[in-house]
């Protein structure tokens, strides 16, 4: 599945109000609510006038800003990095900055993915032609530091970047080797990469990390047994349950009936949204698929999000609208009552 959307793409802002981030045409647009828990308003272009390939990476710090990743093209066959902050779902984002290429110039390597550590700096990730990865980051003062190779080979698929609840910023990927980390040793450090890969058969494009305690990040990946398998540095991973479909999970960490939970969401075989829940870290009490919800397109993404009322909102968006459609931000809540837009 070749995803052109990375990150956790449906936040909520400092105002309380939902937003949904999306490339669309030849632009990046924001969906958002009128007010917390209300109707949403239509999609508006964000990032300025800049023509931006359809791909897009989003992050979220502390403050609760948006951070926007994309690719732009520069000439034939060529493109750049841009980023853009949005602050809020009703103001205007930053128009794109200028991040340049991982090799200098080239063309677009791959979808891009972003986290912010605690002192509101982005982190930006994207492979580099020689299969490894390459990041820039935001200075303390302002402006970006210079691009980094961070090692790393034949990676694939889409990046998994996380920002832990220390602050520090940690990044996943893919090999034929197995999986691949790299955790910063303080804040402002370069992320380094692990001396060992994780050594299991791991599908590209099905990475997610998760934030499941002060001390833990919690990585889900797809097997080549078409399981869902749950990961924490330091331990061997664990399979969970199987996929409900072929795409990559969205997870959140929630209260459910006042307990810690985790909670996951993928597009199901039969079209529609399934869900998981199992108390947060606790993976040997086992979780079961529950569908839910209309039929999606095939290529559908789901996305996770709390709201100002304390529920959690699933939202999907089709990277494919059918011929003589626009694409459609479908969000619904999942906790009492439902809601949909």
């Amino acid at each position: 599945m070749v995803r052109t959307l990375n990150g956790v793409w449906l936040i909520r802002g400092r105002d309380g109000r939902l937003s949904a981030y999306a490339p669309l045409e030849d632009a990046v647009w924001c969906w958002a609510e009128q007010h917390p828990g209300g109707p949403w308003a239509a999609p508006r272009a964000v990032g300025g006038d800049q023509r931006v390939n359809p791909v897009l990476a989003v992050g979220q710090g502390a403050d609760s800003y948006a951070h926007l990743v994309s690719w732009r093209p520069t000439g034939a066959q060529e493109a750049g990095l841009v980023h853009s902050t949005h602050f809020r779902p009703h103001l205007a984002a930053l128009d794109w900055n200028r991040l340049g290429h991982p090799n200098t110039k080239g063309k677009q390597t791959g979808v891009p993915a972003v986290a912010v550590d605690a002192e509101g700096r982005a982190h930006v990730f994207v492979r580099n032609k020689g299969g490894g990865v390459s990041m820039r980051g935001q200075k303390e003062r302002g402006g970006w530091g210079p691009w980094r190779d961070l090692k790393g080979r034949e990676v694939t698929g889409e990046l998994a970047a996380v920002t832990r609840a220390s602050g520090r910023v940690e990044l996943y990927a893919a090999t034929p080797a197995g999986i691949l980390r790299w955790a910063q040793a303080g804040p402002g450090h370069v992320p380094a990469l692990d001396d060992e890969p994780l050594k299991v058969a791991v599908r590209p494009g099905t990475l997610r990390a998760l934030v499941t305690s002060e001390e833990h990040v919690t990585l889900f990946f797809t097997d080549e047994k078409d399981t869902v398998c749950a990961w924490r540095p330091g331990a061997e991973p664990v399979e969970l349950l199987g996929c409900a479909g072929p795409g990559p999970v969205s997870a959140i960490r929630c209260t459910l009936d006042d307990i810690d939970c985790t909670l996951l969401a993928q597009r199901s075989a039969s079209g529609r949204v399934a869900f998981a829940a199992y108390p947060t870290e606790q993976e040997s009490a086992g979780a079961w698929w529950t569908d839910s919800g209309p039929q999606l397109p095939a290529d559908a993404q789901v996305a996770l999000a709390e709201d100002a009322e304390g529920r959690v909102v699933a939202a999907s968006l089709a990277p494919t609208p059918a011929p003589g459609h626009r694409r459609v931000l479908r969000p619904a809540a999942c906790g009492s009552g439902t809601r949909a837009g």
